[in-house]
């Protein structure tokens, strides 16, 4: 008997990186995935699930979109010619949404966060980028509030029925 596939979820595939902080510091209005460039060392590195993106961000420069300050580490297994951990990486977007990504960070003054990097079905590696506004730190407060009177209000239900 052949096993069973199970499909999984477009954005929750196979995780190499994930921003936990992102919707915590930031309100994410909307969210887009993107492409990334690649080299092979950094592809087997990533599969490896050690790379970091909570220090990370993306930017435009000439028309292109990049992202800037995700740590993916060095692949042990990479010849001499491996790749820097820190360096910048280019992120494939449609035209359309490159410049709605534009408008939104230049009138608005909103960021483009990286919130997690994951392979897709077919194997391709994924960034979900979310923009967002930052967070106040009144507004963090209030979200925690939130989210332990819900968690509260779950348990007294529970309890209660």
């Amino acid at each position: 008997m052949a096993a069973k596939k199970k499909k999984k979820d477009k954005n929750t595939g196979n995780v190499a990186a994930q921003n936990r902080r992102a919707r915590h510091d930031y309100h994410i209005a909307e969210t887009i995935e993107a492409g990334l460039m690649l080299l092979g060392s950094e592809v087997k590195s990533l599969r490896n699930g050690q790379a970091s993106i909570g220090e990370a961000y993306a930017t435009e420069e000439h028309g292109e979109l990049w992202l800037i300050n995700a740590y993916i580490p060095e692949y042990s297994g990479a010849s001499a010619f491996g790749h820097e951990p820190r360096s910048k990486r280019k992120l494939l977007v449609h035209r359309r949404e490159m410049g709605k990504l534009q408008a939104a960070v230049q009138r608005k003054g909103m960021t483009l966060v990286p919130m997690k990097i994951y392979f897709n079905e077919r194997g391709i590696a994924k960034i979900l980028l979310g923009l967002g506004e930052g967070k106040k730190h009144h507004d963090k407060r209030q979200s925690t509030k939130e989210r332990d009177w819900s968690r509260q209000k779950a348990r007294l239900m529970r309890d209660k029925g």
